[in-house]
């Protein structure tokens, strides 16, 4: 299929030749009919890429917080190479469109194929072909609505929950500051809830435009049209709701607001304008300033945009959904009528031209629709599993030997790598040491979405981009399956991998529950395939490596402490989906069990864990059969600034201190101190690929024993069990 895409380093558009997403649980395949431009916010997206590095940070200064943070945390080369990553990738444009019903995901009950929906959101309503939109980000077009009506569902949404926020009553009037789309379209509301409404822009035809849709007066903000209007209508006492609907770098519309409102009156946010309030005009008329978010409440929560969580009705009348809904339901009844608004229609497939001609300025518009070729549509649905908790006593499984294995490589061939998910981490930390390896081919990318497999096949040089894994893992063509998408998925798609006969590459965690790490041993042992690694890679870190070499081998038990300072994650971050993700903990605390029995040369057998209320901050206490112990304190309060990860070793009369993977040390009859690495924190992913691709290609011992792997991934996992009972946990095996 075909999609929209700019590239946020070089500024460049195109329309991509992308695999079609896959139909995932909780929402539908939508065949767009129409999608809507923004010719606000979109262009101004467009014209933020057209920036040098300079302005592209000036219009950012969030980014660049999170960029300083990152070099203090990961090293100024790691950093360098996700941000250019980021940059240096094809990013989705739009938001708002209409389309057909194509598939419906398991779990979904309310539209069937052949539906008409309209979709909002920048991930899910984008401009292309087909997408993939969840349960919460649609809603059925009425009967009657024409479906280039009906692409204006997102940007109606919005306008609506800005008037929402104005709290409008019957008789009142309202300034409208900015008469674009959005400003378009809050006139009309305006007036339909009986509000007399005046509007200012300083273009005349966009002022008569919004005449024409119900405005009483426009005209423009510097003159005294507006004034003059405001004065008669409200008898000099100012109006009674602003909504800022402007954008730019001017404070004009602010102070504007300020000297027509009334005293206690009420100010809207909705547009991207700057907000330097005048202190004294807003104070002394105590105006409440108020924002309007998006489409309304839901929007930023990936509980109810992803998984699907609706807001009880009873507590939240007006969601992101029953926004979109309730304005596609004024359009079909005539209360909203947005033909006016569509300046000019282009096919898809000129698509990059009409972006050309807005920016440049040849193209004068309010709103532009892009129209898409129909085509039929087909059914499918997709199953889904259940998690079952894990029992109150741990038992580590048996772990099956591997039959006839993938045989090695034939000699002068290279190792043929498929990836399964090409997110921040495959992008940043694993491929860029595979793209280019001697004896390495990178075969094909398999994503759910498809610009992302798309940017990876444009980055890495993939031979092919598709959603279809099944044609991957039947392909004799690939060797080996590398598993790198979220977190809940990993311990499936690594089963699936194994029982077709590939060596698996998954990143951490290996499983979530009991259960899924079963179902994994289960695959090796039905298969005979045992040819797997999951992704701990610290114990090939070099500088790490030559320290434990430094410290030499023990004659007693050690005790081991290896304190994470996590930090906190970001709102939103879908590493805090406990329900579907497990906690923290579990996705990422297999990497320190498995640095600490690396270095203690034995699994553990016993698990006892703390943790602060909340569970936000855990204390681990590991067991080792030789008395050793290994505390890892896992902690997300502590100051941002203070090392990752720091580690000290002590045993025999000797201690090993490892600093963040920057420098080590080793105190005992003689004292070793590594040099400061000068550059990047190397935690050991590329000394760990080369070892799994040359044990693919030699048909070797891969990098991990299994029984390692296993025990590492049950450990982590008892830590739940720990928690809930407050007693320590035996790792016991299983015949």
């Amino acid at each position: 299929m075909k999609q929209v895409v700019q590239n946020y380093k070089s500024g460049e558009l195109a329309v991509l030749d992308v695999p079609v997403p896959g139909c995932k649980p909780g929402g539908v395949l939508v065949r767009t009919s129409y999608s809507l431009i923004s010719t606000g916010t979109e262009l101004m997206k467009v014209s933020e890429a057209g920036m040098s590095m300079v302005g592209k940070a000036r219009s950012r200064p969030d980014q660049v917080a999170k960029v300083m943070q990152s070099v203090a945390t990961n090293g100024l080369p790691a950093t360098y190479r996700k941000v250019m990553g980021k940059l240096d990738s094809y990013t989705p444009l739009g938001y708002s469109l209409c389309g057909v019903v194509e598939q419906v995901g398991a779990g979904v009950d309310d539209v069937k194929v052949g539906d008409l929906v309209a979709c909002a959101g920048n991930e899910h309503a984008l401009h292309a072909e087909v997408n993939w939109v969840p349960r919460n980000l649609y809603a059925r077009v009425p009967e009657g609505l024409a479906p280039r009506h009906a692409a204006f569902g997102t940007v109606g949404a919005i306008a609506l929950q800005g008037v929402r926020q104005g709290g409008p009553q019957l008789g009142e009037v309202a300034l409208v500051i900015g008469l674009g789309l959005i400003g378009q379209l809050v006139v009309q509301l305006l007036a339909a809830a009986g509000v007399r409404v005046v509007g200012a822009d300083p273009d005349p035809a966009r002022c008569a435009l919004a005449e024409g849709l119900g405005a009483v007066a426009c005209g423009d903000p510097g003159s005294a049209v507006v004034e003059n209007a405001v004065a008669e209508l409200t008898d000099g006492h100012g109006v009674d709701q602003v909504y800022l609907a402007a954008g730019g770098d001017s404070n004009q519309p602010v102070e504007l607001a300020a000297r027509l409102c009334r005293d206690r009156g009420r100010v809207v946010d909705i547009g991207k304008c700057r907000l330097d309030l005048p202190w004294n005009a807003y104070y002394e008329k105590e105006l409440d300033v108020r924002f309007s978010r998006s489409y309304g409440p839901g929007r930023y929560d990936p509980e109810y945009e992803l998984e699907g969580r609706d807001y009880p009705i009873g507590y939240v009348r007006w969601t992101e959904r029953r926004n979109l809904a309730c304005f596609l339901d004024l359009a079909a009844r005539g209360r909203v009528d947005v033909e006016p608004l569509v300046s000019h229609v282009a096919d898809f497939a000129d698509a990059v031209e009409t972006y050309r001609s807005l920016e440049e300025g040849e193209l004068k518009a309010v709103a532009v629709l892009f129209r898409y070729p129909r085509e039929a549509a087909e059914a499918g649905a997709v199953e889904v599993g259940a998690v079952e908790p894990a029992a109150p006593v741990v038992a580590v499984p048996r772990v099956p030997r591997g039959s006839a294995a993938k045989p090695a490589v034939r000699a002068g061939s290279p190792v043929r790598l498929a990836f399964v998910g090409a997110g921040n981490y495959a992008t940043s930390m694993l491929l860029p040491h595979l793209a280019g390896r001697e004896g390495v081919e990178l075969s094909a990318v398999v994503t759910t979405t498809a610009l992302s497999a798309a940017n990876a096949r444009h980055k890495f040089g993939f031979a092919r981009a598709t959603t279809d894994l099944d044609a991957v893992l039947g392909d004799d063509a690939v060797d080996a399956v590398f598993v790198v998408t979220r977190h809940s998925s990993h311990a499936e798609l690594t089963r699936k991998a194994l029982l077709a006969g590939k060596a698996v590459f998954v990143e951490k965690p290996l499983a979530l529950s009991e259960d899924e790490l079963a179902g994994v041993l289960a695959a090796v042992e039905e298969s005979g395939n045992d040819r797997l690694q999951v992704g701990f890679n610290r114990r090939f870190s070099p500088l790490l490596r030559e320290a434990k070499e430094r410290f030499g081998a023990r004659t007693g038990p050690a005790s081991l402490r290896y304190l994470v300072n996590a930090g906190r994650l970001e709102h939103g971050s879908w590493y805090l989906r406990q329900t579907s993700e497990g906690s923290r903990f579990a996705g990422e605390g297999g990497h320190f069990v498995d640095t600490a029995s690396w270095l203690l040369d034995a699994d553990p057998v016993s698990v006892y864990a703390v943790a602060t209320p909340g569970n936000e901050d855990l204390q681990v206490v590991l067991g080792y059969p030789d008395g050793s112990t290994a505390t890892i304190g896992y902690v997300t309060t502590g100051a941002p600034g203070f090392p990752k990860e720091t580690l000290d070793l002590v045993g025999d009369g000797k201690v090993l201190r490892l600093d963040d993977f920057v420098r080590a040390s080793v105190h005992g009859k003689k004292r070793w101190v590594s040099s400061r690495l000068p550059k990047a924190r190397d935690k050991g992913q590329n000394a760990e690929l080369a070892a799994f691709v040359r044990a693919v290609r030699t048909g070797g011992p891969m990098p991990v024993p299994l029984e390692s792997l296993v025990a590492t991934t049950a450990a982590t996992l008892a830590v739940r069990t720990a928690l809930a009972g407050g007693v320590p946990v035996t790792l016991a095996g299983t015949p």
